[in-house]
């Protein structure tokens, strides 16, 4: 088989395979080269023991793969926001009506977030988790405040921001009540807890992750 590998090509062949014979000399010239060029590191490697008692084995590199970045969608930023008008509830749909689902919804969240709300539950428990609720549905009331004309207001919370709250009455208008120096009253089943405006600063997001100290006494 060795003697087959190495005999030159027979000479009806050499037309037909469209290759020359090359001498002895230049076949090993050709094969060191081929073995340089193909070898990450030939300096490392004896080429001539590498042909005489070793079987090469010639590494492959597949093309790199060009990675196309994938387009991510971008949001829209603040600006983009006011101009559309994203956070305005038009004038039709503004009616107390329509978001009595929504309050419906958010009772019985609450109602699970909270163990049932039952007489037996622990006020102190049921405040903490209360304090981290998305309150979208809730109905506020405006039990104190510093600004007299706001203390009655009650109805629908449909918006929440960092400093205001925005809700719609009975009577189909659309309230910005703001938080600071302002006390709400909620109810769910009977339970009526305390919002103080002042110390509930904060996006509903945020507010989620915020830990809240207990203190003994708050102002408006």
């Amino acid at each position: 088989t060795e003697g087959l590998v190495r005999a030159p090509i027979p000479r009806e062949l050499v037309d037909v395979l469209g290759v020359e014979p090359q001498s002895r000399f230049k076949a090993k010239a050709f094969t060191e080269a081929f073995l340089k060029n193909s070898l990450q590191q030939p300096r490392r490697h004896d080429l001539q023991n590498m042909l005489s008692h070793k079987a090469v084995i010639l590494g492959y590199s597949r093309p790199k793969k060009e990675r196309r970045k994938s387009a991510k969608a971008r949001g829209l930023n603040a600006r983009q926001k006011r101009e559309l008008k994203v956070f305005q509830v038009k004038p039709e749909h503004q009616r107390y009506e329509l978001f009595l689902p929504l309050h419906e919804l958010w009772r019985r969240y609450i109602i699970d977030l909270c163990g049932g709300l039952k007489s037996t539950s622990n006020p102190q428990v049921v405040q903490q988790k209360l304090l981290k609720a998305d309150f979208h549905g809730a109905i506020l009331t405006v039990v104190r405040s510093k600004c007299p004309s706001y203390v009655g207001t009650s109805g629908i919370l449909l918006q929440e921001f960092k400093h205001v709250f925005k809700i719609i009455t009975r009577d189909d208008k659309l309230k910005v009540i703001p938080k600071r120096n302002s006390v709400f009253a909620v109810e769910i089943n009977g339970f009526v807890s305390h919002i103080y405006g002042s110390k509930f600063e904060y996006r509903a997001s945020e507010r989620a992750a915020k830990k809240f100290k207990v203190k003994g006494t708050i102002d408006l």
